[in-house]
């Protein structure tokens, strides 16, 4: 008795559940967030040019390669070091 209950409680769970492809990706958080010394590198930038798009990291990337002529040269060789 005590398992059909089990396996009836199972069932009716299972639309409630999000399918695999709805759950969201983990970004890779190293490049994302970077170290300590590549957030000094870009903290007055980011402060400068984008912080409208705080605390979203994907909005601030996006934002200083828009302004990559005008953020510092240090700055500048984070976002070369991670490949944008």
């Amino acid at each position: 008795m005590l398992r059909k209950i089990s396996l009836l409680i199972a069932v009716l769970m299972l639309p409630a559940m999000p399918a695999p492809a709805q759950l969201p990706l983990p970004l890779p958080l190293p490049l994302a967030e970077g170290t300590p010394e590549e957030r000094a590198a870009c903290a007055s930038d980011v402060h400068r040019y984008c912080a409208p798009a705080l605390p979203d990291t994907m909005r601030v990337l996006s934002c200083l390669q828009a302004n990559r002529a005008r953020i510092s040269l240090a700055c500048n060789r984070v976002l070369v070091s991670h490949g944008q």
